[in-house]
């Protein structure tokens, strides 16, 4: 999982440009809950990332204007109980999220 997220054929996001945070879960899950960080939030500096061309930033900044924090996107995933299934969700939610944006 060291590697970068694939979004397009011409662009991947380097491993070092994105966050992860791990806290607790709620929902079900039984004890579990109560002690594992299985709760994942996955973030990307957008606005300054110098992975992306500055025609897909500027087009990709207009189009997810309303959930952006200072150029920053964050996705969480909490569905799962195992903190790597909710890291593997929230990096597939990312991507999508990224190459819808980035879309003509």
């Amino acid at each position: 999982m060291d590697d970068g997220l694939r979004v397009t054929d011409r662009w991947i996001v380097p491993a070092a440009e994105l966050r992860e945070r791990f806290s607790r879960s709620s929902g079900p899950g039984g004890q579990g809950v109560n002690t594992a960080d299985s709760r994942v939030e996955l973030s990307f500096d957008l606005a300054a990332s110098p992975s992306l061309p500055p025609a897909l930033r500027a087009r990709a900044l207009e189009r997810l204007a309303g959930r952006l924090v200072d150029g920053v996107v964050t996705i969480a995933a909490s569905e799962h109980r195992a903190q790597l299934a909710n890291r593997e969700a929230a990096r597939e939610r990312l991507t999508a999220l990224l190459r819808e944006a980035v879309a003509p």
